[in-house]
């Protein structure tokens, strides 16, 4: 041992003559001041302050000793000095005062410097100090190092010469791993506040609302989205019982710990005392994943997950009032009028014939609502068959009826609740589901097919038709009522032959759009075409104009408009059925009388199987609506399936 700090001493002096250090040296090389000495300061402010309190103690116990403690950064600069006064006023003769550097090769061998050089702790006394200005001194440090092993200073005793003893050494060393040990717990603390601050920080930006627990249900954590959607500061809530919040904690708790809690439940939650709901999923929390400790629970709003569904089935808005072309005065009219109520919660009926743009004008009106947020939800009333529109409109519970989805199913009304829910084709609905459409307008609430919980939704309903529903009134094809409720703001749409000003602009537009779409080059149609095509009456409106564009594009405008009228005058004509009838087609019996509605069923079911049960195509060669059609079907007992 003797023996190796005789190398170390040997090695050091070795240094400080290859340094250039003079023996007869008063002082350090380098001493900082002012700014310089503020910036190594404030550098090792970290380490001067968790030194401190340790130095402060050990002096209590060195005190009218004469010993100085002081503490160096990693360069031998030193931080800290403690002493008793006359002691630190000798030390100043020789410059060992805060700013001063100690390493090897501004003073020589020191304890401190030393200490620094061969990272370990040393004891240098009398004559093994290089300098003469230090060889009446005894020193002893040892080196301070962070929770990775890098060396971040010193800690050194510095006495009379007469006074060394080797418990000095120890005294500074265990002091020293007291310091270290102080600032690995530090460090430990500081990295999981900084975990948990970086785990917090990870939950806030997360849309869902969550919430974790102890084992007994009190809520230990929880986000900002949570807060916000229970409508209560977070601060409020910590440590309050979550059955508070829900109800049927106590049920699901014993789900979520045996695995039977399923995924994306639909469950209440109170909001402000208020039972809303919200989907659902929770989780236990396991330390190894084997002990228990506690559970986390994920909400999301059901709005939120709707708006998210129509987001991606397309169930939202795309056009704006910038999308209906046109610089005709009607056209005008109907755009700043729109506009007007577009914030208005009162229903809308669009009329118009078909192809006038009615579902265009309904986005326009949706994205310039203050519902623009949510959902912008289409339903086609004549597309959908009498048996299914009710589950399509209002949604069905699980096991309603035999091939229902588990979990059940949310209806249009549910999916734009905050939104906009538009009816297209509204005169085509069957006259008993007009019933449960008036509800929902008079009390605001939906239940589902095959359940009994009343939904509360806040929907906006706009209505189109092409048909004129006064006379469906007189005909018996659409309740009055209704009308009325659909009708506190109608707006009518012109077809395109009463605003012929529009059509050069429309052909400009769909030039344009048609040729980005089909990745053409723009084309120019020729003036004659474009001055019949202005002076043609467009019985398809917008979308039969949009459609000869977009055959002209497609054939680089080698087309003649008068094919295209040509075209349109035979598919105009009423609808003839070429097939010939089966030969196992029931047939009323000869040389007997029968009834007209015997006739009526039979025309049908002919009509029926020779259109191969496409009912629009039926409905449109007997000369009568679908509504009208499935009515009759329903009530002949005519097999469609």
């Amino acid at each position: 041992m003797v023996n190796e700090h005789d190398d170390i001493i040997e090695q050091s002096h070795l240094r400080s003559k290859q340094f250039g250090v003079i023996q007869n040296r008063l002082y350090s090389k380098t001493n900082f001041e002012g700014t310089d000495l503020q910036q190594i300061l404030i550098r090792n402010k970290a380490l001067i302050e968790t030194v401190k309190p340790h130095i402060s103690e050990l002096y209590t116990f060195l005190k009218g000793s004469g010993y100085l403690i002081a503490l160096t950064d990693r360069d031998g600069v030193l931080l800290l000095i403690y002493g008793d006064d006359e002691v630190v006023a000798e030390a100043k003769k020789i410059k060992i005062t805060i700013g001063s550097q100690m390493s090897e090769d501004n003073v020589g061998t020191n304890a401190m410097g030393t200490a620094i050089s061969e990272d370990a702790p040393v004891q240098i006394t009398a004559s093994e100090h290089f300098i003469s200005a230090y060889q009446t001194l005894t020193c002893s440090a040892a080196p301070i190092h962070d929770f990775r092993g890098q060396l971040l200073g010193t800690l050194n005793l510095t006495g009379k010469s007469e006074d060394v003893h080797p418990h000095t050494l120890g005294l500074v060393v265990s002091a020293v791993k007291a310091i270290e040990s102080e600032m690995r717990t530090e460090t430990i603390h500081q990295r999981i506040e900084e975990a948990y601050d970086y785990v917090y920080a990870v939950m806030n930006t997360i849309s869902s609302g969550i919430i974790s627990t102890d084992l007994t249900g009190n809520i230990k954590r929880m986000n900002e989205a949570a807060s916000k959607m229970l409508q209560c500061p977070k601060e409020l809530l910590i440590q309050k019982d979550i059955s508070d919040l829900i109800p049927d904690w106590k049920n699901m708790r014993d789900k979520i710990i045996s695995g039977q809690m399923g995924r994306d439940v639909e469950l209440l939650i109170k909001v402000n005392g208020k039972p809303e709901k919200f989907n659902v999923n929770a989780y236990p929390l396991k330390k190894n994943d084997q002990e228990l400790y506690g559970l986390l629970v994920t909400f999301k709003e059901i709005g939120a997950i709707f708006n998210l569904v129509n987001k991606y089935t397309g169930m939202h808005a795309h056009y704006t009032f910038d999308d209906i072309i046109g610089r005709s005065k009607e056209i005008r009219w109907v755009k700043e009028y729109a506009r007007s109520i577009s914030d208005s919660p009162s229903t809308i009926l669009i009329t118009g014939e078909s192809g006038t743009g009615k579902e265009v004008l309904a986005q326009a009106i949706h994205n310039a609502s203050n519902r623009v947020n949510n959902g912008f939800v289409a339903i086609n009333c004549g597309a959908i068959p009498p048996t299914l529109i009710e589950s399509e409109l209002f949604g069905y519970d699980e096991g309603a009826f035999t091939g229902a989805r588990k979990g059940g199913k949310a209806g249009k009304f549910e999916l734009a609740n905050k939104g906009t829910l538009f009816l297209d084709e509204i005169g085509e609905m069957p006259v008993d589901m007009q019933v449960r459409i008036l509800r929902v307008l008079q009390e605001g609430v939906i239940t589902r097919v095959g359940g009994n919980k009343v939904i509360p939704v806040d929907v906006r309903i706009i209505a189109a038709t092409n048909k004129n529903l006064k006379e469906e009134i007189e005909k018996g094809n659409f309740r009055l009522d209704l009308f009325y409720r659909l009708s506190v703001i109608p707006i009518v749409l012109p077809p395109l032959r009463e605003r012929p000003e529009d059509v050069e602009d429309l052909i400009s537009f769909f030039l344009v759009h048609k040729a980005k779409k089909l990745n053409r080059v723009p084309i120019s149609l020729p003036p004659d075409m474009i001055k019949s095509m202005k002076e043609y009456e467009w019985p398809g409106n917008i979308r039969e104009l949009e459609n000869f564009v977009e055959k002209a594009v497609n054939l680089n405008g080698k087309l003649r408009f008068d094919e295209h009228i040509s075209d349109m005058s035979i598919h105009a004509q009423p609808i003839v059925i070429q097939h010939e009838i089966a030969e196992d087609t029931p047939r009323i019996a000869k040389n007997r009388v029968v009834t007209l509605e015997d006739l009526e069923k039979q025309a049908i079911a002919e009509a029926i199987q020779l259109c191969e049960k496409n009912m629009s195509k039926v409905a449109k060669s007997l000369g009568i609506s679908r509504n009208t059609l499935y009515l009759k079907v329903k009530k002949y007992d005519i097999p469609i399936e």
